[in-house]
């Protein structure tokens, strides 16, 4: 990578810690529990995986860790804050702005903003002056290898240069804790591979805790850890050594 970011934490500090999460829906007159008491870390300079059938609970984990969505019961430290879902809900929106980074499925680009001011549109927000917002994401575009591209709108880009843009405006922020909620599903091998092998330069390279939702095994390889919930329960945490020269065969 350029080296445009900070290096965040020590390789295997911790950066979030969950205890107890329960999360329950409403469905009709009874409640259905998503997450059942789940206990959760994840550190710095780690690929952390989370994999599961549809419906186990996955999306549901990294938005309670994430403070996109309070849980019933448990508690979410992270970096320097103690019990996320004490903060307010205005300070939980600035945590998530100065420190988190989000990958999508579906990209969730502007469809009248160039791959330059999708990035640019975000550093703004953060307070950086448009001289340095429009450096910062040349940078981070640059970096996922779309330099040529900078100026074309998401209906000239194809699915995989999509996300390389949600990565590149993830990334341009230095987030301390990256989420990427199935960053490939949509995506082909070729693709995949390019998406995958991002996330895991930003945890070697940049230093962030990455957690990755999926339930395509081929990713794997690439984890540092591969946590298996089923049902709403962590039913298997493994480390493993990732493999840098993994392949993703196509879909």
């Amino acid at each position: 990578m350029t080296g445009h970011t900070t290096l965040h934490g020590r390789h295997g500090a911790a950066a979030i810690e969950a205890t107890g999460l329960v999360k329950r829906f409403k469905s009709g007159k009874s409640f259905i529990e998503v997450l059942k008491g789940v206990d959760f870390d994840a550190k710095h300079g780690d690929l952390t995986m989370v994999m599961g059938p549809s419906g186990s609970g996955k999306s549901t984990l990294i938005a309670a860790l994430s403070g996109l969505l309070r849980p019933e019961e448990g508690r979410v430290d992270t970096l320097d804050v103690d019990n996320l879902w004490k903060l307010s809900s205005g300070k939980i929106d600035k945590f998530r702005l100065d420190h988190c980074g989000f990958i999508f499925q579906g990209f969730n680009l502007f469809p009248a903003l160039s791959a330059l001011q999708q990035v640019e549109i975000v550093l703004k927000f953060q307070g950086l002056s448009k001289a340095d917002a429009r450096k910062q994401a040349t940078i981070a575009l640059e970096e996922v290898g779309l330099g040529p591209r900078l100026h074309q709108r998401p209906s000239a880009l194809s699915g995989g240069e999509k996300q390389r843009v949600a990565i590149a405006r993830c990334l341009a922020k230095n987030p301390q804790i990256l989420f990427a909620d199935e960053p490939t599903s949509a995506l082909d091998g070729e693709n995949g591979q390019i998406v995958i092998r991002l996330l895991r330069r930003a945890a070697t390279e940049h230093g962030a805790a990455v957690i990755c939702v999926t339930h395509d095994p081929r990713l794997e390889e690439w984890a540092d850890r591969v946590i298996k919930l089923e049902d709403g329960v962590i039913i298997d945490d493994q480390r493993r050594i990732p493999n840098p020269n993994a392949t993703l065969a196509s879909h």
